[in-house]
């Protein structure tokens, strides 16, 4: 068995690169760590930190193949953060032109969660933690 310390980063590759980076950093929060153009690969690699935590890498690639994204897809379900107020985070969404599912309630654990999209269509969550 191998002895995983943590999850380290996500990567994700985005179409349109400064409407993903306005989305995760000026909607959701992530602050900019390291922003690299990749003149080889004509590629932008954004490294992005929440709470002072390296959490996600953000590129751009020209043309990106699609992929299949829906939640019941083979492969990566969603990305979940946890939030303290479902409600109150959902409605910044909605407040910044985002379409975000109705609330609604984890049979197992009791908490609130709704789901919405990024600027590809990747599925995220909030779920109240």
């Amino acid at each position: 068995m191998l002895k995983l310390k943590r999850v380290h980063h996500i990567a994700i590759i985005c179409s349109d690169y400064q409407k993903s980076k306005a989305f995760y950093s000026q909607i959701l929060g992530f602050e900019v760590l390291k922003e690299t153009f990749r003149e080889t690969r004509q590629s932008y690699k954004l490294d992005l930190t929440l709470n002072d935590e390296y959490v996600i890498e953000l590129f751009s690639f020209p043309d990106p193949p699609s992929r299949v994204s829906r939640p019941e897809a083979a492969g990566l379900r969603h990305l979940a953060f946890e939030v303290e107020n479902v409600e109150v985070e959902r409605q910044k969404l909605i407040d910044a032109g985002i379409t975000a599912e109705p609330i609604r309630i984890d049979e197992i654990t009791g908490k609130k969660f709704t789901f919405f999209a990024d600027p590809d269509g990747l599925p995220l969550e909030l779920y109240e933690g």
